[in-house]
């Protein structure tokens, strides 16, 4: 049987799920660049803006709950 998961457990998992969600917003924010015709140098720059709000979003979203 498996018993609740304890705070470390939890926090890991949380951790692990906000890295995902950066990940996803700044990768997707660069495949759209280069979908749209971005040069290679442009599309690092929008994958590194949207790292940073993927990570803004992150902190917003700890911060209201």
């Amino acid at each position: 049987m498996v018993g609740p998961m304890s705070d470390a457990e939890r926090r890991a998992g949380s951790q692990r799920l906000a890295v995902g969600f950066i990940t996803l917003v700044g990768a997707s924010a660069g495949i759209m660049a280069l979908s749209g015709g971005a040069t290679f140098v442009q599309a690092a720059a929008v994958t590194g803006a949207g790292l940073a709000l993927g990570g803004a979003l992150i902190w917003w979203l700890r911060w209201i709950s």
